[in-house]
C-alpha cells in the first residue's frame, strides 16, 4: 500500500510539474514587453530568494556547501549557464511567437537524450529506440531543407536542455542542492542585467504593480515545477517520467495552434508526425524495456 501511495504522489507531482512547463507560454505572454534577459534576471533572482527559504527550512545548507566544491562546483557552473541560455531562448521563442517551433525542441530533446547518451556515455539501446531516434532526425531533416520555421530555435532547446541533463547526471550532488547552487552561480550576471536596465532608463521593475507581481510570480513559476519534478523522480519508475515529459510540448503546442494562432504549415505537419511518431516508438520501447530484461542489440 505503501509503495502504490508513493507512486500516486510521484505521478501527481510529474503530472504537475509537466503542465506548469506545458502552460508556461501562456504566463510568458503576459510578460511580453518585458525585455527578455529582463525576465530572465527575475526568474534567477526570485528563484534564489524561494530557493534559500527551502533550503533553509530544509537545513540543507551545510550539505550543500559539503557537496558544491572543486568538479562538482565546476560542472554546476558549466550547467548553470546552459540551463540560462535554455531560458532565454525559451522567453525569447514564446515573446516572439515561436511557441510552436519551442515545442518541437522538447519533443525531440528525450531522443536527442538518447543519442548523446550512446556517443558520450557509451550507453546501450534497443534496436527500436535507435530507430525512433532516426524517426526523429528524419522530421528534422525535412524542416531543415524546407527552411520551414526557425529551425535554431528547436535546436537550441533541445541541445542546451539536452546537455544540462548530462551535466547534472554526471555532477554528484541532488536536485535541490544542484539548483540552488546554479541560481546562485547566475545570481550575479542577473542582477548586473537589472543594474545596467536601471541606469539606461530600461528597467521595467517598479513601472506597475501588476507587472511587479508577474514578475515576482517568476520564482515559484521557475522553482516550483523543477522541486516536484525532483520529488517525482524520486517516485517513478524512469520509464513513467518518460513518458510523462511529453505533457509540455503537448499542452506548447495545442497553444501554439489554438491560442496564439501561429501557422501550422504543410512542412510542419510533416516534421511532427516524424517526430511524433519517433517518440511513439521511443515510449513503446522504454516501457517494454522496463517490463522485461535489456537485451543489447
Amino acid at each position: 500500500m505503501t509503495t502504490d501511495r508513493t507512486a500516486r504522489t510521484g505521478l501527481l507531482l510529474g503530472i504537475g510539474a509537466y503542465i506548469s512547463w506545458g502552460i508556461l507560454p501562456l504566463y510568458l505572454k503576459l510578460l511580453k514587453n518585458v525585455p527578455a534577459f529582463q525576465v530572465l534576471a527575475h526568474r534567477i533572482l526570485w528563484s534564489l530568494l524561494l530557493l534559500g527559504v527551502v533550503v533553509l527550512v530544509a537545513r540543507r545548507g551545510a550539505a550543500i556547501r559539503a557537496a558544491a566544491r572543486g568538479r562538482t562546483l565546476l560542472l554546476l557552473c558549466v550547467s548553470a549557464t546552459l540551463i540560462a541560455l535554455n531560458w532565454l531562448a525559451y522567453i525569447w521563442a514564446v515573446q516572439n511567437n515561436h511557441v510552436l517551433e519551442a515545442s518541437l525542441g522538447y519533443f525531440i530533446n528525450p531522443l536527442i537524450n538518447v543519442a548523446l547518451g550512446v556517443a558520450l556515455l557509451g550507453e546501450r539501446i534497443r534496436r527500436g529506440q535507435a530507430i525512433a531516434v532516426g524517426i526523429a532526425a528524419v522530421g528534422v531533416a525535412v524542416l531543415a531543407i524546407s527552411g520551414g520555421g526557425a529551425l535554431w530555435i528547436s535546436l537550441a532547446l533541445a541541445l542546451t536542455f539536452a546537455f544540462y541533463g548530462l551535466v547534472r547526471k554526471v555532477a554528484a550532488i541532488d536536485a535541490l542542492g544542484g539548483l540552488t547552487v546554479e541560481t546562485l552561480v547566475l545570481a550575479g550576471p542577473a542582477l548586473a542585467v537589472l543594474i545596467f536596465a536601471n541606469a539606461s532608463g530600461t528597467a521595467v521593475f517598479g513601472t506597475d504593480r501588476h507587472l511587479d507581481m508577474l514578475l515576482i510570480l517568476a520564482g515559484a513559476v521557475t522553482a516550483a515545477p523543477l522541486l516536484m519534478f525532483a520529488a517525482a523522480a524520486r517516485r517513478l519508475r524512469y520509464a513513467t517520467l518518460g513518458l510523462l515529459q511529453y505533457i509540455a510540448p503537448t499542452l506548447q503546442f495545442a497553444q501554439a495552434v489554438l491560442i496564439f494562432g501561429e501557422p501550422l504549415k504543410p512542412v510542419h505537419i510533416v516534421t511532427f508526425v516524424l517526430i511524433w511518431a519517433g517518440c511513439a516508438l521511443y515510449a513503446f520501447e522504454s516501457v517494454r524495456g522496463s517490463r522485461t530484461p535489456v537485451t543489447v542489440d
